[in-house]
């Protein structure tokens, strides 16, 4: 094997194992920051050691064996074990044990929950979102910042800083490495879905730079999704995140042109969509069936993707009852953009005009006023309806809000196809 071949093995070792790493470290040491760093330490030693001794059969155990060392080493430093022996002599029905084998206890714990607990530390609500979104995808996507600075289309020092504070921020709180019980877990279990939520949909269609989507960025949001789920497999919203993420990532190879150009859902090619992953979302959408259901805002979402799926064709689409899954979601979760939602699926089910008084309804909305989906949804309404010279300013109104540059140049085609259609009618 060469050195290339072992660096790029050592890469792929570190994407599967970082969270399984810094999950146990964080458990022993309640210091994610601190855990992350002596899971590094194990990643360098392995650069350093694997070139010339080869990589070991097991190299998941050999990196964790190179972390414990480390960390144990670490504790005796700080005097940590004595406490500990300090504190044990108080409970005379124990004696006290010997310092490096409780640590090694302590790490071979169940990792399922050390993962969990990762999960709730990393996307804890004393976090800004993105910082949220950046601490996730290091510690548990094992994605270095600059990767992550190129996903989100930032500058590599802020995403630096954000996961530098972020750290700082939970071992200034004192925020437990736990997953906290009862409601606090439900909030807690919220923020964790928002962060895998808002990493997929920034995959799925970007908000801004020259790429409409970025596959990688879904997948990671899928992958830690997986985990989650199999953590905590009776959670409905879990399964219902899951789910809806499948299903919509199922549909990334027919989003685009072979040049990147964007492809709208009545256009795609329905035969390049993943059967595998529709299987998958589907399969997640039954087991929630069998937990008795849910009506949670991923549930429901999940249901209209669903409905997509299932279609064989754009006409086939049962558009009633994804307006009618719109009109539950938007009781669930009240939102401007999940009414512009179902003002679409009114238009699809019963005509544009139908739609268009729903979309109309929404015009002064504070939260949509610079949504550049709203005067898209609104140009395309009234394309349908003939109404080409106003089809066309919504579309360039539309354009001028996006961020993204494959959407503004879609909109831009598209307002001035309605401009050629307004002059041919005139």
């Amino acid at each position: 094997m060469t050195a290339t071949d072992i660096h790029r093995t050592i890469e792929a070792v570190w994407r599967i194992e970082a969270a399984r790493l810094i999950a146990g470290l964080a458990r022993m040491l309640r210091d994610v920051g601190q855990a992350e760093e002596l899971a590094q330490d194990a990643l360098v030693a392995a650069l350093e050691r694997w070139p010339e001794s080869g990589v070991p059969d097991n190299p998941g155990a050999w990196l964790m064996t190179a972390a414990k060392h480390r960390a144990i080493d670490q504790l005796r430093r700080k005097k940590l074990i004595e406490r500990k022996h300090e504190s044990l002599q108080h409970e005379p029905e124990f004696e006290p044990p010997d310092g490096r084998a409780e640590l090694e206890a302590m790490l071979d714990d169940d990792i399922g929950d050390d993962l969990l607990r990762l999960i709730f530390t990393a996307c804890h609500p004393v976090l800004p979102a993105h910082a949220r979104a950046a601490l996730t995808l290091r510690m548990l996507g094992g994605l270095t910042t600059d990767e992550i600075a190129r996903a989100f289309l930032v500058p590599e020092p802020t995403i630096a800083q954000r996961i530098v504070r972020a750290k700082r921020t939970l071992a200034d709180k004192q925020i437990p490495f736990e997953v906290p019980r009862g409601e606090e877990r439900n909030e807690r279990l919220a923020s964790v879905l928002e962060v895998l939520y808002l990493i997929f949909n920034e995959g799925y269609a970007a908000t801004s730079g020259d790429n409409w989507i970025r596959p990688e960025l879904c997948n990671e949001a899928m992958r830690m999704g997986r985990t989650l789920a199999s953590l905590a497999p009776r959670e409905p919203e879990v399964l219902g995140l899951l789910a809806l993420m499948e299903i919509q990532a199922s549909r990334l190879r027919a989003r685009t042109t072979a040049e990147g150009e964007p492809i709208l859902l009545a256009d795609q090619d329905r035969s390049r969509w993943d059967p595998l992953l529709i299987r998958r979302g589907l399969s997640a959408l039954e087991r929630i069936d069998k937990l008795g259901g849910a009506l949670g805002p991923y549930a429901l979402q999940a249901a209209i993707a669903a409905c997509h799926a299932r279609a064989r064709s754009a006409d086939a689409t049962d558009w009633p009852r994804i307006a009618a899954l719109y009109a539950l979601l938007a009781r669930v979760r009240p939102s401007p953009v999940v009414e512009l939602n179902r003002a679409v699926a009114v238009a699809m089910a019963s005509g544009p005009e139908a739609g268009l008084a729903l979309v109309d309804a929404l015009a002064d909305e504070p939260l949509l006023r610079q949504y550049h989906l709203l005067p898209s949804v609104r140009g395309d309404l009234l394309s349908k309806l003939a109404r080409h010279a106003e089809a066309r300013d919504e579309f360039e109104r539309a354009a001028s809000l996006a961020r993204n540059g494959r959407e503004k140049s879609l909109l831009q085609q598209r307002a001035a196809a309605c401009a050629v259609a307004a002059q041919t009618r005139n």
